[in-house]
């Protein structure tokens, strides 16, 4: 998901999105444990999405805090 589609978003559909990636990284983790998974590099991009994700809510977060000062 780019960036962009993030920004449009609340911030309590980013915090879902947030628990989907890390269940997502959770079970991906567990399936590389066990020797199931076979697509490693869903791994990579399911880390790299929750960091967007993390990053725009902090931009909101930030943002919010200005127009209150």
């Amino acid at each position: 998901m780019k960036a962009a589609e993030l920004r449009d978003k609340t911030p309590d559909q980013l915090q879902a999105d947030l628990v989907a990636l890390k269940k997502e990284q959770f079970n991906l983790r567990f399936q590389q444990a066990t020797g199931q998974l076979e697509g490693t590099a869903r791994m990579k991009s399911a880390r790299r999405e929750a960091a967007r994700v993390k990053t725009i809510l902090n931009e909101k977060a930030a943002a919010a805090a200005d127009k209150e000062a």
